[in-house]
Formats: C-alpha cells, structure tokens, sequence
C-alpha cells in the first residue's frame, strides 16, 4: 500500500457503503478524507463534510472547485428512479460532472475507484449465469454500471490516473436513511414482529426461501476498495467482492429469528412496502417504549428494497477468486456479520 499522503474524495459519504470507507480510511495512516453527499454531514478532525448536488454541473464545479489536493476519487454515489432505463441519466450525470470537476482542478489526481454491482451482468433482470465472472459480456443496455465503467475507460486513455471498479453483492453495514439497507430492513421487520407477537416470517417469494446467496460486508468491501485503489496489480481493472461463502435463507432465516427471541412460521409471500406502511405509529410507540433513538420511521424503513432482495427466486451469486488472485484475501462469515450487525443496532439504540 501507498505510504504517500493521500486525499480521499468519498463520493456518497453517507450511505452504507460510503460511510463504511470513510470510517476505514480514517483509521489508516497517510489519508486525509472528504465526504461528499447532498446533506452533508458532521466534521471531524479527520473527515470535512460537502453538501452538493452532483445533478448540477455548475454547483459540483463551484463547490469542488478547490480541492486541488484530491489523489484518491472514491465513488459510491447512487439516485434511486422507478425503473432501470431511467436510472442511466442522472447515475451518468453525477459521475461525468465529479470526474469533469476533479480532474479539472487536481493535478495529483492518481485513482478513481467505481462502485458497481451484480447488475453489470443483469442480476436484476432475473436469473443470471452464475457464477458470474469479471470477463462476463454486459447485459443490453440501458444500465448505468456498465455505462459508467465504459465512461471511465475512455475518459482513463492518455491519463496518468488509473481507475477500478468494485462488485460487491448486496452490502450490509450501518447506515441510517439509506434505501438500500437490508441489514435495516430485516432488524426494523423483526423487531415490529415481536412487538405485535408474530413469528418471524420470511416474505420473499417460494423459490426465494432456497436460492442461494451470498453477501458483502461493508467492511471488508471498504478494505478492498482501498486495496484495489493502491495496488499496482489492480489499476484499470474490475473485482467482485463478497464475503466468500453462501447461504440460503432456509437455513440462515431461522438463526435470524432465535436471535431476535422469535420462532418461526411458513415463508409467506408479501409486499412489505405493502403491510409495513401503516407501521409507523407502531413504530414511535416503540421508539417511546423501549428508549429508542428518536428516528423517523423512513430513516429507519427501506421496504422496497427489502421486496427486491426477498423477490429473488433465483441464485445470486459470483466468483470472487479474482481478487485473491491479485492479492485481496480477507473474508467475513455472513450470518456472524448479520448477527453482529443486529448487535450493534441494538447498541446503538436503533432497534430494542
């Protein structure tokens, strides 16, 4: 790993994936860090915080005007539309107008690093080959992960900088306010269920319960992020990452509930964007009576994206040996992450 001094621009400081390596970065020698987000955030004597709106090409230009010491260009941001053509224009338009700011006004400029995921092969179209490689073609377009990987290609030729593009599965960590957290979605819909005396049901469809998974922790994928932005071997290369093992809810879905204190029922098939709209009262209630942080319910909720993961009734899954074979050996064991994730929520006063 690099030894000079480093300027990290972490962009989507927020979100789960973004907060994870920031809070890895700063426990690293030799990185100074940025965050940016729409909201911003707390500073602290190793994080600045900016609130931009990457939309607007103007005010991402004006705004990160002056961080001419920027090295390392982090990217993790992501704007959620109802259907997968509409997400290309504004994921590209975030990515064009950062690079085209940074790489403006920070000669030093030395990695960009992509976050991407299974939907450069069409995961989230339905079944997929599996598992699914690096070298695999990308599904017909429109999609956005494959159309920014193309942007950083073309945009790399001639440059001194280099660029990577990380492939987690679905990442789990902490975050609040984040849409895609199932670590939240399962603790919020688990704890609800204790509240009102239920089993703890798995929603998801049929052949859902038995595909098989896996998962990245946002942990290891922040120190493959890392890994794969100072590495020689890695430069203008993509790498899935994930924990290393598999899983199918059959079996992890039961261990889920004994740690919460529920039994079981029957998967029954439902909406949870559905059933749980009406549950934020509930959800105060609890928050009152269990000495809960004061959170609103939709800081805490992402139903709609707990439906996606719980629709898949196909297997989900992709070769990670890459990264070890380019020197990334580090994994985590998943249902120790979930378990230890609900630990920590549970901490934190996020959950009872």
């Amino acid at each position: 790993m690099s030894t000079e001094h480093n300027v990290a621009l972490v962009v989507g400081a927020n979100g789960v994936i973004g907060g994870n390596l920031i809070d890895h970065l700063v426990t690293l020698p030799g990185w100074e860090v940025i965050g940016l987000s729409r909201r911003g955030g707390v500073h602290t004597d190793r994080v600045r915080y900016r609130a931009v709106d990457l939309l607007d090409a103007s005010d991402t230009r004006t705004e990160l005007g002056d961080l001419t010491r920027v090295t390392h260009l982090f990217y993790a941001a992501y704007q959620d539309r109802p259907t997968w053509a509409e997400l290309v224009p504004p994921n590209m338009a975030m990515l064009t107008n950062v690079v085209d700011a940074i790489e403006a006004v920070a000669p030093g400029l030395r990695h960009i690093s992509l976050m991407q995921g299974y939907k450069v092969y069409g995961a989230h179209l339905g079944p997929f080959k599996t598992p699914a490689r690096e070298t695999d073609a990308p599904p017909m377009p429109p999609e956005f992960m494959s159309a920014q990987q193309r942007f950083l290609e073309q945009r790399q030729r001639g440059k001194t900088w280099t660029w990577t593009a990380l492939r987690p599965s679905v990442v789990a960590g902490f975050a609040l306010g984040n849409p895609m957290n199932l670590a939240m979605v399962i603790a919020v819909y688990a704890a609800i269920s204790k509240e009102l005396g239920l089993p703890l049901r798995f929603p998801g469809k049929p052949g859902a319960y038995d595909s098989l998974l896996e998962m990245t922790d946002a942990g290891l994928l922040a120190k493959a992020t890392v890994w794969a932005a100072t590495s020689e071997r890695a430069e203008n290369q993509a790498f899935n990452i994930n924990n290393g093992d598999l899983f199918r809810w059959r079996e992890l879905w039961p261990k889920i509930a004994a740690h919460f204190g529920l039994e079981v029922a029957d998967p029954l098939p439902m909406s949870l964007s559905d059933v749980m709209a009406d549950k934020a009262r509930l959800w105060q209630h609890m928050v009152a009576k269990r000495g809960l942080k004061p959170l609103d319910y939709q800081e805490v909720s992402s139903w709609q994206f707990g439906d996606f993961v719980f629709s898949w009734d196909y297997d989900m899954f992709a070769d990670g040996s890459k990264a070890r074979r380019f020197g990334f050996h580090e994994f985590v064991d998943t249902e120790e992450m979930f378990l230890s994730i609900f630990d920590d929520l549970r901490e934190r006063r996020i959950i009872p």
